[in-house]
């Protein structure tokens, strides 16, 4: 089975949203294989978002991602997972998201776009040592 991290962003679990965006993941084919409700702090978020660390977005993404709960999960499925999960989650702003998307269907504005998905198979690896290290 191949995996990627998925991240209920707090804008989802604030909404209730977190079934919701589950399930679609479920209807697909793909399995949770974990799952933890967690607020994330600026350390562990630090290495997550490594690459926008210094950039002049970045405190306003750390205070968002750490306000309240977020959902993090890994995903399986088939080959190239985390392409599957960002199909379904669709374009990073809301309004240019396709509907049938989360972000096209449920999400309204770009700094709170409900949802996080690894964008290859390396980041995927990175990020799930990252929230789940010992799996």
């Amino acid at each position: 089975m191949n995996r990627t991290l998925v991240i209920c962003k707090p804008d989802s679990v604030e909404r209730g949203l977190v079934g919701e965006i589950l399930g679609r993941f479920e209807a697909k084919g793909l399995a949770i294989a974990a799952a933890e409700l967690r607020t994330l702090d600026a350390d562990l978020l630090a290495r997550h978002y490594q690459e926008h660390v210094g950039k002049p977005f970045y405190d306003d993404l750390v205070r968002f991602m750490g306000r309240s709960p977020a959902l993090v999960a890994v995903i399986e499925g088939p080959e190239d997972t985390y392409a599957i999960v960002r199909t379904l989650m669709g374009a990073t702003n809301p309004a240019e998201a396709a509907p049938g998307t989360i972000r096209g269907d449920l999400g309204t504005i770009m700094t709170e776009n409900l949802v996080h998905g690894s964008d290859s198979n390396d980041s995927a690896a990175r990020e799930i040592k990252i929230f789940f290290p010992g799996l």
